[in-house]
C-alpha cells in the first residue's frame, strides 16, 4: 500500500510554501532523508527530505505549485528495508489554514489536507465546520495550562473561544493555533494597503516587463502594510559620537577577524542595545491589548534586518546580553553567510524581542524604520560622518552616527522612548563600558 509523504510543519508562522523544483519522479527509488522537493517559504529556501525509503509511485506536485502544510507531495511504496520506519502521522483534522498577515506573530499549524491535483485551488479559510464558541460569560471552567493561556493572550485570542481536542475538552497550544488560523480575518485587505486603484495601461507609454513578486516580497508587503496601518509610529532622532568607539573598533578588528568574525558597528551596537533593553524593559516587550497586559521579556533576542537577493529578511541573534562583542561579531558573520546562500534555517527568523536596521553601508543618514510586530520598537542606524562639534568651547572633528528609534506609541510613551535612545547615545560615547571579551 502506498504511503503519502506530506509537507511537514515548517515552523511558527509558515502555513504554505512554493515548490521551486521536484527532485524525484515516478518509479524512482529514494532513500530515507533524501531530498524530494525544494521549496521556498516566506522565510527560507530549503529541501524537504523523504521520511521513508521506498519507490515513488506518484508525484502530486510540480514546480510553481503552492503547498499547504500537511498537503501530500507524493505517494511512495515503502521498501522492505524501511518497513520498521513509521510514517509521520498527518496533523489532526481541522479547518484549512489561510496565509498569515503578520510576521513573527505565532500562527497555527495548518491541518492535514487531502492530496490536491495540480489544477485544484489552494484551500481557503472557512469556519463552517468549527464548533460554536462557548459563551463569553466566563462562568465555566477552561482547561488549559498557563503557557497555553499566555500564548492565546499574546496572539490576541480569547481562550474561552477555543475548542479543546484533549481529554475533557482540554485546550492545547495546537488547538489555539488551529483556531487562530481558521477564524476569519476581521480586517479587510484594503485596510492594510494590499489593494489599490486599477493601474493604467503602462504599455501605452513604452515597453514594460512584469515580474512575479517572490514570497519574501509578498510577505514583506503584507507585514509592513499591517504594521504601518495598525501601529501609531513615533520616531525619535539623535546622533551618537562614536569617535572613541571607532578607535576601539580599529584596534580590535584584526583580533576579531582572526577569530572568524567581522567587527563592524553592528555587533557593537547590538551589545549596547541589549544593555539598554535591560535598563528599559518597556522597550523589550509586546503589548497584549486583548488582555490589557504588557508582555515583558526577560530574554534579549535581537533581529538584524538583512538585504538579500530574495528581499528583506530579519535573522535573529539570541541571548545577545549574554554574549561578548567578539562572539556577536562571529555569529553575525556566520548568519550573514547563511542568508546570502539561502541556507538560513526558518527558526533563525523567529523570536526577536527588538530589531536593528542598519542602512549606513548604503549611504543613508536618518530614516524612519517601520516596527516589526509584535515588537514595540526598532532602531535605525545611518552612515557615520565626521563633522565639527563644539566641545568645551572648541570645534573638534567627531565621528557622528545617525540613530532613529521608532516605537509603538500605544505601548511606549515619548519620554520612555527618549530615555532609551539617550541611554544608547551616552553609552556609545563611553566605549570603556563595552567589554570586548573573548
Amino acid at each position: 500500500m502506498a504511503t503519502e509523504l506530506r509537507l511537514p510543519d515548517l515552523g511558527e508562522g509558515i502555513a504554505d510554501a512554493d515548490v521551486l523544483s521536484v527532485l524525484v519522479s515516478a518509479g524512482q527509488a529514494v532513500a530515507k532523508d533524501e531530498p524530494i522537493i525544494e521549496i521556498e517559504s516566506d522565510k527560507a529556501t530549503l529541501e524537504v527530505p523523504a521520511e521513508l525509503a521506498g519507490t515513488v509511485t506518484q508525484v502530486l506536485v510540480s514546480a510553481g505549485d503552492t503547498l499547504q502544510v500537511g498537503q501530500t507531495i507524493l505517494e511512495l511504496e515503502e521498501s522492505d528495508s524501511a518497513a520498521d520506519v513509521k510514517p509521520q502521522a498527518p496533523p489532526p483534522a481541522t479547518a484549512p489554514a489561510g496565509p498569515s498577515a503578520v510576521t513573527e506573530t505565532p500562527a497555527a499549524t495548518p491541518a492535514s489536507t487531502p492530496a490536491l491535483s495540480r489544477t485544484q485551488p489552494s484551500p481557503t479559510p472557512s469556519t463552517q465546520n468549527l464548533p460554536p464558541p462557548p459563551p463569553a460569560s466566563g462562568d465555566f471552567p477552561v482547561f488549559a495550562s498557563p503557557s497555553t493561556r499566555g500564548f492565546a493572550r499574546e496572539i490576541g485570542l480569547d481562550i474561552r473561544e477555543v475548542p479543546g481536542s484533549g481529554p475533557a475538552g482540554r485546550i492545547s497550544i495546537d488547538d489555539v493555533k488551529a483556531h487562530a488560523r481558521a477564524r476569519p480575518s476581521t480586517q479587510p485587505a484594503a485596510s492594510v494597503g494590499l489593494t489599490s486603484a486599477p493601474l493604467p495601461d503602462f504599455s501605452k507609454f513604452g515597453a514594460i516587463r512584469r515580474e512575479r513578486m517572490n514570497r519574501v516580497r509578498r510577505a514583506t508587503a503584507t507585514n509592513i502594510a499591517q504594521s504601518w496601518s495598525t501601529i501609531p509610529h513615533v520616531t525619535l532622532f539623535n546622533d551618537a559620537d562614536i569617535t572613541s568607539v571607532e578607535t576601539m573598533r580599529q584596534r580590535e578588528k584584526d583580533r576579531v577577524r582572526s577569530a572568524g568574525g567581522s567587527l563592524t558597528i553592528t555587533p557593537i551596537l547590538m551589545k549596547v542595545v541589549a544593555a539598554a533593553l535591560k535598563a528599559h524593559p518597556k522597550m523589550n516587550a509586546s503589548a497584549d491589548f486583548t488582555a490589557n497586559e504588557m508582555v515583558l521579556k526577560d530574554y534579549c533576542h535581537l533581529g538584524v534586518a538583512a538585504d538579500t537577493d530574495r528581499g528583506l529578511l530579519v535573522p535573529v541573534i539570541r541571548d545577545v546580553d549574554e554574549k561578548s562583542i567578539t562572539e556577536l561579531a562571529i555569529e553575525v558573520t556566520e548568519v550573514a553567510a547563511q542568508v546570502r546562500e539561502g541556507q538560513l534555517p526558518p527558526e533563525r527568523l523567529e523570536g526577536a524581542s527588538f530589531t536593528i536596521s542598519n542602512l549606513g553601508g548604503l549611504g543613508t543618514g536618518h530614516f524612519t524604520p517601520i516596527i516589526n510586530p509584535p515588537e514595540v520598537g526598532i532602531l535605525g542606524i545611518g552612515r557615520a560622518v565626521e563633522r565639527p562639534v563644539y566641545i568645551e568651547g572648541l570645534l573638534r572633528p567627531r565621528l557622528m552616527l545617525p540613530l532613529a528609534l521608532s516605537f509603538d506609541h500605544r505601548a511606549v510613551d515619548g519620554a520612555d522612548g527618549a530615555r532609551f535612545l539617550t541611554w544608547i547615545v551616552e553609552a556609545l560615547a563611553q566605549p570603556l563600558m563595552l567589554a570586548m571579551g573573548d
